[in-house]
């Protein structure tokens, strides 16, 4: 059984150990191949423009470190009711830069959800490590054209039962090269290409500190929105608006919004409700604080939780401040249409790698040659500093001899004290504790007890008085009392010991000469 114990008990150690050991080795390979360029520390500067029905909103932001902020942010407005064509796009979208002393590339363009299919999808868990192929052979599949006429991308939204399910986010290659071809034209770079309404949830992510939310972006004729569950887009409606009746409006909205609360509560969640209003209706707004029973805010960059380098812009380019904000930051990572679905990681620097571990190695051999010296150097100091201090040690020990005799005469003394009561107290206290009507003839006092005789009117009385005294303990009769006809008294002889006195051994001969006792004869004077 012991034995099977202490097999047990290795093994847990062992295992804490490997799992220690894994741990400092990560740690370990993490700087070794740690990247100067990497994602996380390198400064970026990013131009979003953002296309919408009516106008276009353009943003400029930077990112150091973690630190993300906007810096600029404007709106142009045109035909209401059509999308901006490249030319316009790309014309204002150069003037914004220019007055913006932003650079040409690294552009971002935020495409409307309605050039876009967002759908969900499930494969089989056994496609994880190939998913973006399976997606693009898919794609045809999951919608109405293929992947080399799309620009898509994809997030794994979760994985159960052998099953893992994805968001495919997807736009008609034809739509969106126009613009392209306009920017390049211009002299921008094309970095990205997501879609308006992942900018408006990064926004609400900031607002609500990562909460779920519902969104919902009314124009005057339809509208749009997305419930973001955490991280991740859980679900999108979207449709006109068959009324321009405020009422009806309110009602539509209010339907779509109740069912993604009733939906998020089945699944233990309690969603926030952002609302963005691109004309300003308070008569709407208020009708929607009145039916939605759930926390309720208006979207505004001045609680967007964005940094702003300067004043906040003014108008609403939402879409173009969450897409910068989206590209910028590195989790989550933003959608982006460009790729495919396809992710380069970034390799370790090997260079670096190198010097580190040549650096490490350098450090090691010095420090196994330079033990020896440091020691020898140590031991010489410690040599010299003894032989200065030697004759401060003697007199320091000299001194500390005669402290250890003081301290063995003054605990003597103390002893003597404290070991038993003094005489003249146990004989002051004879005098307290007995009746004014008690005679004594003797008394003798030796180290551990105390032996009285005398005569008292009633004997008996006086064992409980000086058991009851704080000198006394085993107060008893030494002898039988009498009755003295001729005193009209008791004779007693009493033998107590002393409280609190060390015993020594007891012996039967007579006090040898030195031993202290103390013998007092004669009647007790009636006065204490």
């Amino acid at each position: 059984m012991a034995e099977t114990i202490a097999i047990r008990k290795l093994t847990s150690l062992a295992a804490g150990s490997g799992e220690r050991l894994r741990r400092v080795g990560k740690a370990l390979l993490k700087v070794l191949t740690f990247n100067a360029s990497d994602d996380l520390i390198f400064p970026q500067k990013v131009v979003s423009v953002s296309i919408e029905k009516g106008g276009l909103s353009i943003a400029y932001g930077s990112r150091f470190l973690s630190g993300i902020a906007v810096r600029k942010a404007k709106e142009a407005f045109f035909e209401a009711e059509r999308f901006p064509n490249p030319d316009e796009v790309a014309a204002s979208l150069a003037v914004a830069v220019n007055e913006f002393g932003a650079p040409r590339s690294n552009l971002t363009l935020s495409i409307p959800k309605a050039w876009t299919i967002i759908k969900t999808a499930e494969f089989p868990s056994t496609v994880k490590e190939n998913l973006a192929d399976v997606v693009s052979y898919e794609l045809d599949r999951l919608i109405p054209f293929a992947a080399e006429d799309a620009f898509f991308d994809f997030r794994l939204l979760s994985e159960n039962n052998g099953k893992i399910t994805i968001l495919i986010m997807a736009a008609r290659a034809d739509m969106v090269r126009p613009y392209l071809a306009s920017f390049a034209e211009s002299g921008f770079t094309i970095g990205r290409i997501t879609v308006n309404l992942l900018g408006f949830g990064t926004l609400c992510r900031q607002m609500k500190g990562g909460s779920d939310t519902i969104f919902v972006k009314i124009d005057s004729r339809d509208y749009e929105g997305a419930w973001f569950a955490g991280d991740s887009l859980s679900h999108i409606f979207s449709g006109p608006f068959a009324s321009a009746e405020t009422n009806a409006r309110a009602d539509v909205i209010t339907s779509e919004v109740r069912s993604l609360i009733e939906t998020a509560k089945a699944q233990g969640r309690s969603p926030n409700v952002t609302v963005c209003m691109k004309d300003n209706n308070p008569t709407l707004a208020e009708m929607l604080k009145m039916r939605i029973t759930v926390p309720f805010t208006f979207m505004r960059l001045a609680d967007a939780g964005v940094r702003f380098q300067g004043e906040i812009p003014k108008g609403s380019p939402f879409a173009s401040v969450g897409a910068v904000v989206e590209s910028l930051q590195t989790r989550p990572r933003g959608a982006n249409l460009l790729t495919k679905g396809i992710y380069s990681e970034q390799k370790p620097p090997v260079t670096v790698t190198f010097i580190l571990l040549a650096a490490i190695i350098v450090a090691w051999a010095g420090y196994l040659m330079a033990p020896l010296r440091v020691e020898g150097k140590r031991l010489a100091e410690l040599t010299r500093q003894v032989s200065l201090k030697r004759d401060e040690v003697k007199k320091v020990e000299a001194l500390k001899k005669e402290v250890d005799a003081l301290s063995t005469e003054v605990a003597t003394v103390k002893g003597f004290k404290e070991d038993r009561p003094l005489d003249l107290n146990l004989l002051r206290e004879l005098t307290t504790v007995l009746p004014k009507t008690t005679w004594l003839t003797r008394v003798r006092i030796t180290e551990t007890g105390v032996d009285i005789e005398g005569y008292a009117a009633a004997a008996t009385e006086l064992l409980p008085k000086l058991e009851a005294s704080k000198y006394f303990r085993k107060v008893e009769f030494a002898s039988p009392t009498f009755r003295d006809v001729r005193m009209n008294a008791d004779r007693f002889v009493i033998r107590m010991e002393i409280e609190g006195a060390k015993k020594i051994e007891e012996t039967l001969v007579k006090p040898a000469a030195g031993q202290k006792k103390t013998e007092t004869e004669g009647p007790k004077s009636e006065k204490k």
